[in-house]
């Protein structure tokens, strides 16, 4: 799998002798040892083989605990039902066959070997197929992600239903699960020829124990040995630790992982402090919070407000990036008309990061995004400033928003939820894993968006598209890519024509020249980088598109959390904000953007680019720009690392991330008239 891995067309990099040496070499010790350690249930498996167990009385005793276990179990009370989903079931089913099996095993001494034999072939199958499966697994993974597992793996394993739908419709599984069964069928029957001594003459129990003493010896040396080699991934280039990593491992430290404590694994100041430096950035406000007084000198403009963000739409499909597909031809021509926004990052790179980014206006913290998060209700939201104007709020997503725990967040900061569950069949012409296409979606909100006009009460509308995502189909006979084929570039490209059929139907609505439009990619299409974060896979495209209004760019720095506070800017709210997201039109402005992945948190400043990363770590690149003759709008640079670091940064790093951390940990982030919002909202609506 590392030879596979390592000629990857994603895998861009070249290596030297020595990382060669260390991939093959490390990776090989940390496989061995990994194995060690999964194997411990092969051991109890054959430990436990043996002829005494079935002789009088014992044998009568444990077939009569086992079926005293399977009735327990099937009782519905026990233990397990405690946890619910299918563990109950799970354990039923094995531990019924374990009874079956063992009476079968008594009671039919003649079918003994046999019945040994199989079930002997059957648990070494077993291991050869999981072993098998797993660096398939690793391959799709590092096909989309450009690494071994990370929390992504963890997630998937969640919501299974999408990312198992999602693998039935993006690859030819037949074919591949055949030539998967029929490799550990033929690798099962060399082992199987070679080892069924073991069950032919049982060890005795002597021999049991000589061979335990020497598993549990190699057993307790691999818990100290995988975690060992994991520290020997140093190396300055991704791919290297990448390829020399154990995909097992990986996942593991990924389960335990992916809720970080900024307070325990990063680099802290003082918390007095890290607000001081804040303070540097929002004069107004003092203490341990961000709350400030946002005024404007002029009234206040309550146009309905769409909100759409297009799922993995990296900057460079579009021309002015140096898109050289034409892939985007509504959003170039768009964006043309736009207040567009030029040298924009995503703060992260799933999904849940973008939404994060433009409903909390908040820098990526470590571990999990805020959506997914158990304590994420309630929080100072886009949604909240919205409801205190008087606005309904709604978020609308063509999917099931309990994927990804949407639903669950929108709702609980004061959204009303339009999912796949509100559409009737007639409003649905295509669908996949992810939801319906993105022009049923569209459709359904120029209803929705026509009912809401009617209520004299201004809009605002989250909508977030799912074409542009694997398995990349739609509906055939839309664009001059065709559905079925699975193409990326398909996906993209209908993704433009979907919007673009939008903008046709919003345009014969009453509503329409009241209306602010905001684009915006969620995150990249990719995030796979010879560095820990590689720019050009965070630019991503944003523009504001108001009817009548003159086109704009805006060309400095900034990031995807001042999306929002930018637009309640342009239409002159005044309102106590706590975001961390910023006007860009304010004079005070700082140009500054965040990058983040779950755990390495980055500030792009000044051409450098600092990462926070766990056990206090600190890293600092010089940003080199790598010009693109045929790009209107440069993506590409060099990171060159810091020969000495640039303290003033780091700390600055430091004080945003800490302090949003702190703000979260200690429900600060809160809004705290929510529960008041309706009410506001009535009253706004009869003054108006």
């Amino acid at each position: 799998m590392r030879v596979v891995l390592l000629f990857h067309p994603i895998t861009q990099s070249s290596f030297t002798f020595f990382e060669s040496l260390k991939i093959f070499g490390v990776g090989l010790l940390s496989d061995f040892f990994v194995f060690i350690i999964a194997g411990i249930f092969l051991w109890l498996y054959l430990i436990f083989v043996s002829n005494s167990k079935y002789n009088k009385p014992s044998g009568y005793i444990i077939l009569g605990v086992l079926t005293a276990l399977f009735l327990y179990i099937a009782s519905g009370k026990s233990i397990f039902d405690e946890y619910g989903g299918a563990l109950p079931r799970i354990v039923l089913i094995f531990v019924g066959l374990k009874t079956v099996l063992f009476a079968l095993l008594l009671f039919v001494p003649k079918w003994k070997n046999k019945i040994r034999f199989w079930l002997f072939t059957f648990v070494i199958f077993l291991y050869v197929l999981l072993i098998l499966q797993n660096g398939l697994s690793e391959f799709f993974f590092w096909n989309e992600f450009g690494v071994k597992y990370n929390f992504i793996a963890v997630n998937y394993l969640i919501y299974t239903n999408e990312v198992i739908g999602n693998i039935m419709q993006s690859y030819p599984v037949i074919p591949i699960f055949s030539a998967l069964f029929l490799i550990s069928g033929t690798v099962t029957y060399f082992i199987v020829k070679k080892s069924t001594d073991y069950i032919n003459d049982i060890p005795s129990f002597r021999e049991k124990i000589k061979i335990s003493a020497v598993y549990s010896g190699l057993f307790l040396v691999s818990l100290y040995a995988v975690p060992s080699l994991a520290k020997t991934e140093d190396s300055k280039n991704v791919f290297v630790n990448e390829l020399q990593s154990n995909g097992l491992y990986k996942f593991y430290l990924a389960f335990q992982n992916n809720k970080l404590d900024y307070f325990k694994f990063y680099k802290t100041i003082p918390n007095q402090e890290a607000f001081a430096i804040l303070k540097e950035q929002f004069p107004d406000i003092s203490g341990k919070i961000t709350t400030q007084k946002i005024s404007s000198d002029s009234a206040e403009v309550h146009k309905n407000v769409v909100l759409i963000t297009i799922e993995s739409l990296s900057a460079d499909f579009m021309k002015a990036y140096g898109g050289k597909a034409d892939i985007t031809p509504f959003l170039d021509s768009l964006s043309q008309k736009s207040l567009q926004f030029t040298n924009l990052y995503a703060a992260g790179n799933r999904t849940v990061r973008g939404l994060e980014a433009v409903t909390l206006c908040i820098p990526p913290t470590a571990g999990e995004s805020v959506v997914k998060r158990e304590d994420n209700k309630n929080k100072f939201s886009t949604g909240a400033v919205f409801k205190q104007k008087g606005y309904n709020v709604k978020f609308m997503y063509g999917g099931d928003a309990f994927f990804d725990n949407m639903q669950d967040f929108y709702s609980g900061n004061g959204y009303e939820i339009v999912d796949k569950s509100s559409f009737s069949p007639q409003e649905i012409t295509f669908s996949n894993v992810w939801g319906v296409c993105d022009e049923d979606m569209y459709n359904k909100a120029i209803k929705i968006m026509n009912a809401e006009a009617r209520e004299n009460k201004p809009f605002f509308n989250h909508i977030m598209t799912v074409s542009n995502h694997r398995p990349f189909t739609y509906p055939n006979h839309k664009i001059d890519i065709p559905g079925d084929i699975k193409s990326r570039d398909g996906g993209v490209k209908y993704t433009d024509y979907a919007l673009s059929k939008f903008f046709e139907m919003a345009r014969k609505q009453p509503w329409f020249n009241n209306t602010v439009f905001v684009i915006v990619a969620d995150h990249c299409a990719s995030s796979a980088g010879k560095t820990e974060l590689p720019l050009d896979k965070y630019r991503i495209p944003a523009f504001i598109y108001s009817p009548n209004e003159k086109p704009e760019k805006f060309n400095k720095l900034m990031s995807q959390i001042d999306i929002m506070p930018t637009l309640f800017g342009l239409l002159h709210f005044d309102y106590n904000s706590k975001f961390f997201g910023q006007d860009v039109f304010k004079t005070d402005y700082k140009p500054r953007a965040f990058i983040a992945t779950y755990q390495d948190l980055g500030l792009i400043k000044d051409n450098v680019l600092t990462i926070l990363s766990p056990k206090q770590q600190i890293k600092q690149f010089e940003l080199k720009l790598k010009t693109d003759p045929l790009a209107e709008y440069q993506i590409h640079y060099d990171e060159i690392p810091l020969k000495s670091q640039n303290t003033d940064l780091a700390n600055e790093t430091i004080s945003f991330y800490q302090s949003a951390s702190y703000l979260l940990k200690e429900k600060e982030y809160q809004f705290n008239d929510l529960s008041s919002i309706s009410g506001k909202a009535k009253l706004y609506a009869k003054n108006r």
